[in-house]
């Protein structure tokens, strides 16, 4: 336990010089991205390349001089980092769109960019202390399971491509699915940190491992029937497992023992195994992953076409890639989307696709720092949680397209098209950045949090006194 750090001063805000440097990299690689994708499809540069530039540079500064306000001691990464992402998603969705007859969705993008930023700085903005929402637990529940059920109800819900997981808004569709992952890592987080210690304390030692009472197991309970209810009525295999994922990721990091991963692992293959049984739309996807090279199975209705395609294509591609608009990764199904990885490493190579799971790779490891360095149970928990969850989604929708496991139609975060996927990951961002601004702001005094980060706050009498603030 160390000593407060006591000052009469007020706390100086940093400028975040860091930050704006990245910024104007980020918006760079994405814009340049975005004009060699049109340059290598011989479209010339219209006023169209220049409003895409603007409208993220100024969205960038917008959200940059929000963080100075509000939250000045986040962290200076996170922002640059999901921004080349959401420019080279942009990008590669335009380049796409350039092949007749085109879909047309880059423009979409763009403006479900801008609401996801604006939404984003507003959760920043009006968001005093992220820790108050640890007082609604089960309100993020009921919250996650309406989400969860609005695909079901009439004239509202809709199937696309055998999943029912879609809402119509009138103005185009909305996966609610998406930001139920946010609610429900709210939720774990919210109930694990109020209910650890008892978690941890009680149970049942059995050789090296402790396992938990059976009237202990209800979040786990709980879990297992979220995953599976998607699983079978949504037909989404892939949400059926981030979900489930994301919760034993929680309660490992709340307790590290190892008797909760053997549990989720068993009540996992249970569900698995059940799944593969009864379910034609799961056995299709375990046919198509084993014997995808089998003709039958390349033109079946539900084969493995796609997933064949998308391995040529980043055969094709090689070391360095054929360049931005110059492969054919629209011979690929859904290739802005659920194959956006198998595009970028058409065109940009192994290279370029290495570079992309870079940058994934040290967004995550910044969230999970910022995990490591909040001052409260709840912050270490959803920081580290949204972290898992993002490095789970990432190895999903790359183990799939590689066919490392089977296909499971997750989307790649920022990347690819759709509104929703981009909109829950920009709210993710916010309230990472929050808890980040929490943990790195100095205290003036106040009550001290255990070595393990679960104990009293950094609230009350050691909230700082920042610049301006003193009368």
């Amino acid at each position: 336990m160390t000593d407060a750090v006591t000052t009469d001063q007020p706390i100086k805000k940093p400028l975040r010089v860091t930050e704006i440097v990245l910024i104007v990299m980020a918006v760079a690689i994405g814009s340049g991205a975005y004009m060699l994708s049109g340059l290598g499809m011989d479209q010339a540069l219209d006023a169209h390349y220049w409003v895409q530039l603007g409208v993220m540079f100024a969205l960038a500064i917008i959200f940059h001089i929000v963080l100075r306000l509000r939250a000045p001691f986040s962290d200076q990464y996170i922002l640059p980092l999901a921004l080349t992402l959401n420019g080279l998603g942009l990008a590669m969705i335009h380049r796409l769109d350039l092949v007749p007859p085109g879909e047309g969705l880059a423009n979409n993008q763009l403006l479900w960019t801008a609401l996801s930023l604006v939404i984003s700085m507003a959760i920043v903005w009006f968001i005093v202390d992220y820790r108050n929402m640890r007082r609604f637990t089960y309100v993020w529940l009921l919250a996650s399971a309406i989400l969860l059920i609005l695909p079901f109800l009439p004239f509202i819900g809709v199937e696309i491509y055998g999943a029912r997981i879609w809402v119509n808004l009138g103005i185009g569709s909305f996966q609610p699915g998406e930001v139920a992952k946010l609610t429900l890592a709210i939720f774990f987080a919210s109930y694990l940190s109020a209910n650890r210690d008892l978690i941890l304390l009680a149970g049942k030692k059995l050789g090296p491992l402790t396992f938990p009472r059976l009237q202990d197991l209800g979040p786990l309970v709980v879990a297992w029937l979220v995953a599976m209810g998607v699983l079978i009525f949504q037909r989404d295999l892939g949400s059926a497992v981030l979900f489930f994922g994301l919760f034993m990721a929680m309660i490992y990091l709340a307790t590290s023992r190892l008797s909760w991963l053997v549990l989720g692992v068993g009540a996992a293959g249970v569900g698995a195994v059940i799944a593969a049984s009864l379910f034609p739309h799961v056995q299709a996807r375990i046919d198509g992953w084993l014997n995808a090279f089998d003709m039958d199975m390349i033109y079946a209705e539900h084969g493995s076409h796609q997933v064949v395609q998308g391995l040529f294509g980043l055969a094709s591609g090689g070391l360095f890639g054929s360049g931005l608009g110059e492969g054919r990764p629209d011979m690929v199904f859904a290739a802005n989307s659920d194959m956006i990885i198998a595009s970028f490493g058409e065109e940009l190579g192994l290279v370029g696709l290495t570079a992309i799971l870079l940058v994934f790779f040290v967004l995550i490891t910044r969230i999970m720092r910022i995990g490591l360095s909040a001052r409260d149970a709840f912050g270490k928990l959803l920081a580290a949680g949204l972290g898992c969850a993002m490095a789970i989604q990432i190895f999903v929708v790359v183990g799939g397209v590689l066919r490392v496991i089977p296909l499971t139609g997750l989307t790649t975060p920022f990347m690819a098209a759709g509104g929703s996927s981009l909109l829950s990951n920009w709210m993710i961002m916010g309230l990472v950045l929050l808890i980040s601004h929490t943990a790195n702001r100095p205290m003036q005094a106040g009550p001290m949090v255990n070595a393990s980060g679960f104990g009293a706050g950094a609230s009350g009498p050691g909230r700082p006194v920042e610049a301006g603030e003193r009368s």
